[in-house]
């Protein structure tokens, strides 16, 4: 818990989100059936299966941003883990949480005011700092963690609670 006496680094403040966020994307990949890994809403979305790896694989941006000066698509095509259980799913992503974490021990502040660029070759799709790279990383969790409530939603799976009780459960 948060100290209001003490004043906190951004590196621990994205600890402890990484924490909390971490928390809540567990309890929601823990509800998705073995048997709708392969459904999706709509012909454009995602599948859950495909939805649900890329949650899982987020926390693996926090080393790369950290320790790299940019993602070249061009250079390095994006290959999804191929998930074939919600066990493999929760094991995958509790590796990727893991090393997150880990990056983050450690880390210089000063690290967090460099350039970090996305692009496909000569496309370049955004240049900030790290630190805001790293603020999307954990927004994209958090986006695509309600994203993938919705898609619960839809198959009627009790949704759990993310900033407090859903309308699942019995303390709402």
């Amino acid at each position: 818990m948060y100290n209001k006496t003490e004043t906190m680094t951004i590196i621990q403040f994205l600890q402890q989100q990484l924490e909390q966020e971490g928390n809540t994307t567990r309890r929601m990949l823990q509800r998705i059936p073995d048997d709708k890994l392969d459904w999706q809403p709509h012909e454009k979305s995602m599948t859950i299966k495909r939805l649900a790896s890329h949650i899982a694989e987020l926390p693996t941006w926090i080393g790369m941003v950290l320790h790299t000066d940019e993602l070249d698509f061009e250079n390095n095509p994006y290959q999804p883990v191929d998930i074939t259980s919600t066990a493999q799913l929760l094991e995958f992503f509790e590796k990727n949480l893991a090393e997150g974490k880990a990056q983050l021990v450690g880390a210089k502040e000063e690290v967090l005011d460099k350039i970090w660029t996305l692009r496909s070759g000569a496309n370049i799709f955004s240049a900030e700092p790290k630190v805001a790279v790293m603020r999307m990383a954990l927004s994209q969790i958090i986006h695509h963690r309600a994203q993938l409530g919705v898609y619960l939603r839809l198959l009627d799976v009790p949704i759990p609670g993310s900033y407090g009780p859903s309308a699942d459960e019995n303390n709402f």
